[in-house]
């Protein structure tokens, strides 16, 4: 929501000045430039990414304009779950775990949580590492450096749109000069005829170069740093999961592990110590009626 409001500011404040100078909208509203400009950038895209890039750029985008999913609420709601499961393994014993963790869709504590379920590099990634220590004979300290190794792997993967995106955004403004050069080749055609239509061309022809630099800084620049910041906030989650999930490893009590997890939370995001274990308490009262 806040990106839209951006965007809506961005031209605002631009449409805002330029009626203030007595400027004519309809001569911006140029559809042919824009078809150039923001077809070639589509196209320059295509070109230079895969399937798969192409498709987490679309899913970024909309991640942008939905909003952040790692509010406080969501960190609190992962805080719950891993203190019911940290705790039910402790009291039912690894074999248990181990059957959470192998079928978690069927596990009466993740199916609680639909959420993370949806979330599945983050499910994986849990559930990997809490089989790895199930499975016993793994030092903390390498099973630590395998879940660095992963988070590394992902966050590789999760800036390849980022940097698609950005290079998009740095080529609009040289498109904008392709549709400009376009728009005088046309003009010199028209040269002899009415001075109003040689310079409605020319007018046109510059449009096209303020929608490629509008483009580039006003909206998708803007965009791509947007995404980079989702992409930063979903690494500060996984970090959480990480801590969390080292603290088990290690043999730290439920409540002691979910703390070290959430000391790994971004401040303006993170629950006090109360906040979590009144959480934590409900989670247990639940997780002891269901047993």
């Amino acid at each position: 929501m806040i990106a839209i409001i951006g965007i809506l500011i961005v031209f605002g404040a631009i449409a805002g000045g330029y009626l203030m100078e007595h400027g004519k909208l309809l001569v911006l509203l140029q559809p042919a430039e824009l078809v150039i400009i923001f077809g070639a950038a589509v196209g320059t895209v295509v070109i230079a990414n895969p399937l798969p890039t192409l498709m987490r750029i679309v899913g970024g985008l909309v991640g942008v304009f939905t909003g952040g999913a790692f509010t406080k609420a969501f960190y609190v709601d992962n805080l719950k779950m891993l203190f019911e499961l940290f705790n039910h393994a402790r009291k039912a014993g690894t074999a248990k775990l181990e059957e959470d963790v192998d079928n978690p869709s069927k596990s009466p504590i993740f199916s609680k949580y639909p959420k993370f379920l949806k979330s599945h590099h983050a499910l994986h990634f849990l559930c990997d590492t809490l089989r790895m220590a199930v499975s016993g004979g793994v030092d903390p300290m390498d099973m630590d450096q395998m879940m660095e190794v992963d988070m590394e792997v992902h966050h590789r993967e999760s800036q390849e749109p980022i940097a698609a995106l950005s290079t998009m955004a740095d080529s609009l403004p040289g498109l904008g000069i392709v549709a400009a050069v376009l728009g005088v080749v046309i003009t010199m055609g028209a040269l002899g005829g009415p001075k109003e239509e040689i310079g409605h061309r020319v007018a046109a022809a510059l449009v096209g170069t303020f929608l490629g630099i509008l483009l580039c800084y006003g909206l998708f620049g803007p965009l791509a740093a947007a995404m980079s910041k989702e992409n930063d906030a979903e690494g500060h989650y996984f970090g959480f999961l990480r801590m969390a999930a080292l603290g088990f490893v290690k043999g730290l009590a439920p409540i002691l592990a979910v703390e070290l997890a959430r000391r790994a939370i971004p401040t303006s995001v993170r629950p006090t110590f109360q906040e979590m274990e009144a959480a934590c308490r409900g989670g247990a009262k639940v997780a002891s009626q269901a047993a």
